[in-house]
């Protein structure tokens, strides 16, 4: 009889195949999913199709950016097909990405000139990005097992940032993950932009996420985004 793997166990395969040393618990400092992470089926098949029909771009987990002793994290959704998925660094590649470091730039939050390269110099200042799904969806829209299982990762990134004190949350499923990530009742917290929620020595700050479909049809205008960040700027700085 074939004995059925629990995601303990698939994540102790995961960092023998590129994902680091394995680890008793899943969710420890430093931890983050390999190049070849087999976690998600679904999300490393599509991975290997991008490599067979793309061998020039990333095609791996994208891991996150910026320094571990930041007082900020943003928690996108995933990895965009030909931005960071293309790239290697979150939010960079596509236009997203415009909209979100040109709003760090302005906040303090960044430093250099964003041209949607990982070699173009740009540098986070007291801030750092990561995703709820650190690999590329078919379609941009990963399943809630997916999500669930790469929840693991996600709580290793808030473990290993000791200064944290603020995340933003772009979109309703970076904002669920996280909820469950840091063990708040949904009900108490729910998604809105503009919200804010106290958790312990925690900020959150909902957000509608910065893509080309939220902005063009004005669900989400810039004025509405740098708005959530003059409130992050003004909360670390009291």
């Amino acid at each position: 009889m074939t004995k059925s793997l629990t995601i303990e166990d698939r994540t102790k395969r995961s960092r023998r195949s590129g994902a680091g040393p394995v680890q008793s618990n899943p969710v420890q400092s430093g931890i983050e999913p390999g190049r070849d992470c087999p976690l998600c089926p679904r999300l490393a098949d599509y991975r290997q199709a991008n490599r067979d029909a793309h061998p020039g771009w990333f095609n791996a987990p994208v891991p996150s950016f910026g320094p571990e002793n930041a007082r900020l994290l943003i928690v996108g959704l995933a990895p965009g097909m030909q931005g960071a998925n293309r790239t290697g660094r979150p939010f960079t590649g596509d236009y997203a990405g415009d909209l979100l470091y040109a709003t760090l730039s302005e906040f303090g939050f960044a430093q250099g000139h964003y041209d949607a390269r990982p070699d173009d110099g740009m540098t986070l200042t007291d801030c750092r990005i990561s995703n709820a799904v650190r690999c590329v969806p078919p379609q941009n829209k990963p399943l809630p097992t997916e999500i669930h299982t790469c929840r693991s990762f996600l709580k290793a990134t808030f473990d290993e940032m000791p200064d944290l004190r603020a995340i933003v949350l772009l979109g309703r499923i970076s904002h669920d993950s996280t909820v469950k990530a840091l063990g708040l009742r949904a009900a108490d917290v729910p998604f809105g932009h503009g919200a804010e929620f106290q958790a312990g020595r925690l900020r959150l700050f909902d957000s509608y996420h910065c893509s080309r479909y939220n902005t063009n049809t004005r669900r989400l205008t810039p004025e509405m985004f740098r708005s959530v960040f003059a409130s992050v700027r003004s909360h670390l700085s009291a």
